[in-house]
């Protein structure tokens, strides 16, 4: 029997935990019920595991144990028969039920978490806890705050889903504008806590940039005239098609310049781009629509120096006009730098105001270095290190200041 250690279960946590939450929700109906069913399930395997081995179904065997354990706390506290009823009628047999498409409890969740009566970073970062299983200091990272600041907002944000019985479905057509934008707000990020992890040692978590474009896929399944949903899925499309090429054989960070392109996955690049293609000839352009622009330009140049940084930059201010925040601002000036010059692009960067966002002294510490400022770079190098926790990252941020000073 292969061996089971506890990597091995926080790694099915990590992958599977928002899918259960997603799929108890609807069987119990209730957030704080269903996520601590979910815990109380892996508690148990990380007693039982170790001795019996993995399962033949991990999935199934947490969403099972985990019903059973929400079970149990209702009869636990049960003081009325009506809950006592209650508890009866969740008992059903050990086989887990046919699950369905998961992505319907999960885009049912996302939207549940979205409702409007909620503030929409707290629509966001509650969907982030519960669907990517984030953990707390993951999404204040995400959202440049305290750890203890998000937290507070999470638990009053659950709180309010069940004092105001906001219910647990995809909306009536007429509710969907409103809800729309925090859910692709939720995929996008989901699916950028996969291409680049917040904390650990590897760069990616797979199953989160693959989950994100199955939901992408989904509800675009739901939206198919929703451009910034098409837009959406051709953005994580085009970005997942580099992932390959984004590490060596050691699993070291290899920068979109000296990136293998014959690694690129030709289908995804295909799909992604007759998607844009579709989107252009619409032309109701919006910002995940752009950002999906600008990477089908990355994928058409077959080296890196063949990239139309003219049309990138365009693009860029285009996305710059619609959403004026100083992360796009960040990834302008790195557009701008590869068009007009180092110089060009350091003169924006120098305006922006993002204290803890490592890829800013990044950014600044390529230009500089680029400037022959060597001093400056290794000290910008420095610091964008100390901003990340993510060790792919470190390794290669101390490798190129480590090259600076030495060569």
């Amino acid at each position: 029997m292969p061996a089971v250690d506890t990597s091995d279960i926080e790694r099915v946590f990590r992958s599977e935990s928002g899918r259960a939450v997603a799929t108890l929700v609807r069987f119990f109906g209730d957030i704080d019920l269903a996520e601590e069913a979910v815990q109380d399930a892996f508690v148990v395997a990380l007693q039982r595991w170790p001795t019996d081995g993995l399962p033949p179904s991990p999935a199934g065997w947490i969403i099972t144990t985990a019903r059973r354990r929400g079970i149990d706390h209702v009869r636990r506290e049960s003081t009325r028969d009506d809950r006592q009823a209650q508890a009866m009628q969740l008992d059903e047999p050990d086989e887990p039920r046919d699950l369905g498409p998961v992505a319907d409890d999960q885009l049912r969740l996302i939207f549940t978490c979205c409702h409007p009566a909620l503030a929409p970073e707290v629509q966001v970062a509650l969907t982030l806890r519960l669907i990517a299983g984030l953990q707390t200091p993951e999404i204040a990272k995400a959202f440049l705050v305290p750890g203890a600041t998000m937290a507070q907002r999470i638990v009053r944000a659950k709180k309010k889903i069940k004092t105001a019985n906001i219910p647990y479905r995809i909306p009536e057509d007429h509710e969907l504008p409103d809800r729309l934008p925090p859910v692709l707000a939720v995929i996008y990020l989901v699916f950028n806590e996969g291409y680049v992890a917040s904390a650990g040692d590897a760069l990616v978590r797979c199953e989160l940039c693959l989950e994100s474009i199955r939901l992408a896929r989904h509800l675009a399944e739901l939206m198919p005239d929703e451009p910034e949903v098409l837009g959406l899925l051709a953005l994580l499309l085009l970005t997942e098609s580099r992932r390959a090429a984004r590490t060596d054989a050691g699993g070291a960070l290899v920068r979109l310049p000296d990136q293998d392109r014959s690694l690129w996955d030709p289908d995804l690049i295909e799909e992604g781009q007759t998607i844009v293609r579709e989107l252009l000839r619409r032309n109701t352009p919006g910002p995940y629509q752009i950002q999906a622009a600008i990477a089908a330009v990355h994928s058409d140049a077959a080296r890196a120096e063949d990239t139309a940084w003219d049309q990138i930059v365009a693009l860029y201010d285009q996305l710059h006009l619609a959403v004026p925040t100083p992360v796009v601002a960040l990834n302008r000036a790195i557009a701008v730098a590869e068009l007009r010059g180092p110089e060009a692009g350091l003169a924006i960067l120098d305006g922006l105001d993002l204290p803890k966002y490592h890829l800013l002294p990044a950014a600044r510490a390529d230009l500089l270095e680029r400037l022959g400022r060597n001093d400056e770079a290794a000290s910008a190098y420095e610091q964008a290190r100390d901003l990340t926790q993510n060790q792919a990252e470190r390794d290669l941020l101390d490798r190129r200041r480590s090259e600076l000073l030495t060569g």
